[in-house]
């Protein structure tokens, strides 16, 4: 498979992961982020500006409208908006993997015509990957099949939540084949013949990330519009899974470096008794500042041995920053005591942006029955 490659010099360790971005969350995400949680308000003007200034293009090749900068700056990005609101992290994380299933195509039309787009964030998109991921180990069978028709593939079934779509948004999503072994992976686009987006599901956190269910009836995925063909699964999965679940760890070190803060906040009137909980900031923030040197670490390998094997390393800091979100937000909420229980209160916010942190796919449980799988040789996953 013929694919572009990353070839802008990596960027060096700033203050700001892009230039510019700091200002950009203040003035246009800071103010928006309570109605972001409790009104379901959709940052759209602020992933477009984000877009313009590099912040969907980190993973994808200069030639294609990226940066090139890597996969340490798709984190550090995520990470720089996930301090401020999770949910916002979340549709970065969203759009950059989106980018990165495009930029590992071999696709040429798709690149050329699509990734640039999304790239620079002048269209919007998100990843439909969940169900596929899961089915590949055996936790869910794949909601959506395919049969092979003249020009390309004729789409059926129901993907519950979907994330950072709409009508002119795009999404890309696993699809069993017919008498193949391997996903098809379909780009489609919110306004797709027989594609109906449905709103009919209400979160106690992420209310703003646009999630729908997507319904497929006799869907038409034409052969241009196709990421990867079956046959092609295997080397694509190897390919871009590492990257895809490890950028998800922005979300994590985002939250946690704010309810460091947070705790810390707290300690400058109530440290005389908030001395007495089970984790105090100064070792969450130790805790915090390891996970992200093993994040960076483990980024920059991937960057330069993309053909090797990093998927155990990759899922156990996954792991790790799951279970560090929940006790960084729990331990802020604490520190906080009754004033983080009212509403519009960033701790009990955090408590809930980890528990997602934790569930999202992959979730705790589907992390760690990898992790047993590859450590007992028993993995599920056939294609």
């Amino acid at each position: 498979m013929q694919v572009e490659i990353l070839t802008s010099e990596p960027q060096t360790d700033s203050t700001e992961s892009l230039p510019g971005i700091s200002e950009l969350i203040r003035t246009h995400l800071c103010p928006h982020v309570v109605n972001i949680d409790l009104k379901g308000e959709y940052p759209g003007e602020f992933l477009h500006r984000l877009g313009a200034i590099g912040g969907f293009g980190a993973m994808v090749a200069p030639q294609s409208g990226g940066t090139g900068y890597g996969l340490k700056n798709a984190i550090r990005v995520i990470e720089d908006v996930s301090r401020e609101c999770v949910s916002t992290g979340f549709l970065v994380w969203a759009q950059q993997a989106c980018a990165w299933y495009l930029q590992n195509s071999s696709n040429l039309a798709i690149r050329r015509d699509v990734l640039p787009l999304i790239a620079k964030g002048t269209a919007l998109g998100g990843t439909g990957q969940s169900n596929a991921m899961k089915s590949c180990v055996a936790i869910e069978d794949n909601r959506l099949t395919a049969k092979r028709v003249e020009g390309g593939y004729l789409v059926n079934g129901t993907l519950p939540w979907v994330s950072n779509i709409g009508i002119d948004h795009y999404f890309h999503v696993g699809i069993d084949v017919a008498n193949e072994s391997g996903l098809m992976i379909a780009l489609v686009k919110g306004n797709h013949p027989g594609l109906t987006l449905n709103q009919n599901a209400h979160f106690i956190a992420m209310e703003g990330t646009n999630t729908f269910a997507c319904h497929f009836k006799d869907v038409f995925v034409a052969n241009e519009m196709v990421v990867s063909h079956p046959s092609e699964f295997v080397q694509f999965r190897s390919r871009t899974k590492a990257a895809f679940i490890l950028m998800q760890m922005g979300m994590g070190l985002g939250l946690v470096d704010a309810c460091v803060s947070m705790m810390k906040r707290s300690n400058k009137t109530h440290g005389h008794v908030n001395r007495f909980l089970d984790d105090q900031a100064e070792s969450v923030e130790s805790a915090l500042l390891a996970a992200r040197a093993a994040c960076y670490r483990l980024a920059d390998k991937i960057d330069t041995m993309p053909a090797a094997n990093h998927e155990r390393e990759t899922l156990a800091i996954r792991l790790a920053g799951s279970e560090l979100s929940l006790k960084a937000a729990n331990s802020a909420m604490l520190h906080l005591g009754a004033k983080g229980y009212l509403v519009g209160n960033a701790a009990q916010r955090r408590v809930r942006e980890a528990y997602f942190i934790a569930i999202v796919t992959p979730a705790i449980k589907h992390l760690r029955k990898e992790l047993h799988d590859i450590d007992t040789g028993t993995c599920a996953c056939s294609a």
